[in-house]
C-alpha cells in the first residue's frame, strides 16, 4: 500500500472546517470480499473525524466479465448493497456518498451507472447517474462502457453539513460543461476508475482545472492498482482546494485520503479572484 501524501493534520479540524474523506481500493470480482475492504476504510475514516466519506467508481465489483454488472443490478431502494450502504452510514455516523453501485436501468440488457448519496442517519438524500460513458481505443486496450451501461441525464447537486455538494463520475471530468451547470458548489466528488494510460496523463491536470474553475475543492476518490482481471488503474485518488493545491493524494493501493475543507477558504479565494461573478456566458 503506498502511503497518502498530505501535510499533517492536526487531531481535529479547526473552528469551522470540515474532514472529507476519500477512499481508494483495487476491487476485484468477489463483491463480499469487496465490500469488506470497504467497510474497513470507512470505518478509518470515521475514526479519524471525517464527515463526509466518499468511495471509487465501481467499489463492488470489477472484472473482465462486462455482464457481471447486469446480474448484480439492484432496484433503487433494494438490495444488498444499498442495506450495506445505509448500515455503513449510520453505524458511523457519516455521510457516505456511495462511488457507484449497478442500478436496474430502461434497457433489460444495460445498468445505471448510480451514485446514491446516504447522511448519517443511513438515510438516502441524493441520487447521480453517471452522464458520460467512456469510450476509448488504443492498440490492444479498449473500453465501451455504451455496451452495458445507460446514460443519465441530469445534473446532481445536494446540501451536506460539509456544505454544497456536485456530483459526477469518472469520464465526466472532461466535460467542464457539466461543473458550470451545478452552479457555485463548495465541494465536487468524483468517484473514479480512470485507466493508466489515460489517469497518467490527464488525471490530476483536469482535476485541479475545475478546482480552479469552479473555485471550489474537489475530492476525487478512485480505484488504483493491478486488478485481478488484469486491468490497470490510474489511482492517485485525492483532494485539491479551490486554489487547485492538492491537499492529499495516494498514488496506488487500498486507502484513506484526508483533508479538511475550510469554508473560509472558499470565501478568501472568490473574493480575492472573483472570477464566478466574471462570468458572461452560460
Amino acid at each position: 500500500m503506498s502511503p497518502a501524501h498530505s501535510a499533517p493534520l492536526p487531531a481535529t479540524p479547526a473552528a469551522g472546517a470540515f474532514r472529507i474523506a476519500a477512499i481508494q481500493t483495487v476491487s476485484g470480482p468477489d463483491v463480499t470480499q469487496n465490500v469488506e475492504v470497504v467497510a474497513g476504510l470507512v470505518a478509518g475514516a470515521a475514526d479519524a473525524g471525517a464527515r463526509l466519506v466518499a468511495l471509487p467508481e465501481y467499489f463492488p465489483l470489477i472484472t473482465a466479465d462486462e455482464q457481471a454488472k447486469v446480474r448484480i443490478r439492484e432496484q433503487e431502494g433494494n438490495g444488498l448493497l444499498q442495506t450495506f450502504l445505509a448500515d455503513l452510514a449510520q453505524r458511523h455516523g457519516v455521510w457516505l456518498v456511495a462511488g457507484t453501485i449497478p442500478l436496474v436501468a430502461e434497457a433489460d440488457d444495460k445498468v445505471r451507472n448510480s451514485t446514491l448519496v446516504f447522511d448519517d442517519q443511513g438515510r438516502r438524500v441524493a441520487r447521480y447517474d453517471k452522464i458520460h460513458l467512456f469510450g476509448f481505443q488504443r492498440g490492444e486496450e479498449r473500453y465501451d462502457e455504451s455496451a452495458t451501461i445507460e446514460a443519465g441525464g441530469e445534473v446532481c447537486v445536494f446540501d451536506s453539513p460539509v456544505g454544497r455538494v456536485g456530483l459526477s463520475v469518472c469520464y465526466d471530468l472532461r466535460f467542464p460543461e457539466l461543473f458550470r451547470a451545478m452552479r457555485e458548489v463548495d465541494l465536487i466528488i468524483l468517484p473514479a476508475a480512470f485507466t493508466y494510460t489515460t489517469g497518467r496523463a490527464h488525471w490530476e491536470v483536469l482535476l485541479r482545472a475545475r478546482a480552479i474553475e469552479n473555485q471550489c475543492y474537489v475530492m476525487a476518490p478512485a480505484q488504483g492498482g493491478r486488478h485481478p482481471s488484469g486491468r490497470v488503474t490510474w489511482g492517485h485518488t485525492m483532494i485539491i482546494d479551490p486554489w487547485g493545491e492538492v491537499l492529499a493524494c495516494q498514488d496506488e493501493g487500498p486507502g484513506v485520503v484526508l483533508a479538511d475543507l475550510d469554508p473560509a477558504r472558499i470565501a478568501s479565494v472568490r473574493e480575492s479572484l472573483p472570477a464566478l461573478r466574471h462570468r458572461c456566458l452560460g
